[in-house]
């Protein structure tokens, strides 16, 4: 690795060689423009998170998103600012990692009737499921990133919706409809006319629509008071293995999906008899909880006892949109490995 290679690792957290960086020499300017660049990185991974669905698929683009940059730097003009520039890879490098992959699903996005809580169950690793996002730190509002990453633009919900779309209509949608981009801009950044931005937008809108019709109410904030109250009563159900109290804090159209089982459950009975059917605890004190956010949501990391280890170990992470008549749909992740990216033990 060459010595200005090291130092751009050392300067921005990034640890790659590919054995051409010796062909790419870079002089400090390079060096000082990446190290400034590093402000993007939490909206960069945003970006390429809505558009794959996928965390850690996320984390290596963005690194590829700024080992292109490091390379092409020299051919920055300074046209457009830095960070639209950083978009611009960002969005051809998911584009290109995304050619002929499957879109992530959540087991309702399967297009399969709701299951019976009472039937057999069974994982699908085979499907690539969509991942939940950890949130980022509480940041000074009028910066930009905070304004990218609004609530609404990468709720599980949105972000699940966005998987129905065509790579290149996801790329549209999210540019204009997310980050408010000229028509003009995002025909540079996707390499299109501007007459077929509008009408990949105007498509991807159309579908959008039929696969995320938008609710009646607004989601409570995940920091209300309101979500708060509830979440509590949620954790101490489970805990106390109230289930009739559990019951009372669902929509009666509440939704329950579990990857990667591909099974999905309606209404607060059913769920409530899935919990008591398909897991594990059996008791109170079987189950414990620890409070967090994803994707601009509520959530809860859910610990289960094992009799063997006589301790609770992590177990499945709850996101859930909470509406003003209850606790609406719930994801419960069943994987453990999400919980060292949410920055939570992995047991109690």
């Amino acid at each position: 690795m060459s010595g200005a290679l090291r130092k751009l690792a050392c300067v921005t957290v990034l640890a790659f060689d590919d054995g051409s960086a010796a062909d790419h020499p870079r002089d400090s300017a390079a060096d000082a423009f990446l190290a400034d660049a590093q402000r993007y990185r939490r909206e960069l991974l945003t970006h390429c998170y809505r558009m794959t669905g996928s965390l850690h698929d996320a984390e290596d683009l963005v690194q590829e998103t700024y080992l292109r940059a490091w390379k092409s730097y020299a051919g920055f003009q300074g046209k457009s600012s830095v960070r639209t520039w950083l978009y611009r890879i960002a969005t051809n490098t998911c584009l290109t990692a995304l050619d002929g992959r499957k879109r992530r699903p959540l087991p309702s996005g399967l297009g399969t009737p709701a299951s019976d809580p009472t039937g057999d169950i069974a994982e699908h690793h085979e499907i690539t499921w969509l991942e939940p996002l950890p949130d980022a730190p509480r940041e000074d509002p009028a910066d930009p990133s905070v304004i990218a990453e609004s609530r609404e633009s990468v709720r599980l919900a949105f972000v699940a919706a966005l998987q129905h779309l065509a790579p290149r209509q996801r790329a549209v949608l999210v540019l204009r409809e997310v980050l408010q981009w000229k028509a003009a801009e995002v025909g540079e950044a996707v390499g299109v006319s501007t007459a077929a931005v509008n009408s990949l937008l105007q498509r991807a809108r159309a579908q959008l629509d039929e696969v995320h019709p938008s609710p009646d109410d607004q989601p409570a904030p995940p920091d209300s008071a309101e979500t708060a109250a509830l979440l509590a009563k949620y954790i101490a159900a489970f805990e106390s293995y109230d289930m009739d109290e559990l019951v009372k804090l669902f929509t009666a159209d509440a939704v329950w999906e579990m990857p990667p089982f591909d099974g999905w459950y309606q209404g607060p009975r059913n769920i409530v008899t899935l919990s008591k059917t398909h897991c594990p605890a059996e008791k109170a004190g079987d189950m414990r909880f620890l409070n967090t956010t994803a994707n601009g949501q509520p959530a809860a990391a859910l610990y289960m006892f094992n009799p063997e280890t006589g301790r609770h170990e992590a177990f499945q992470l709850h996101v859930m949109d909470v509406r003003l008549g209850g606790i609406a749909h719930v994801v419960a992740f069943k994987e453990v490995g999400l919980f060292a990216k949410f920055g939570l033990p992995e047991g109690l």
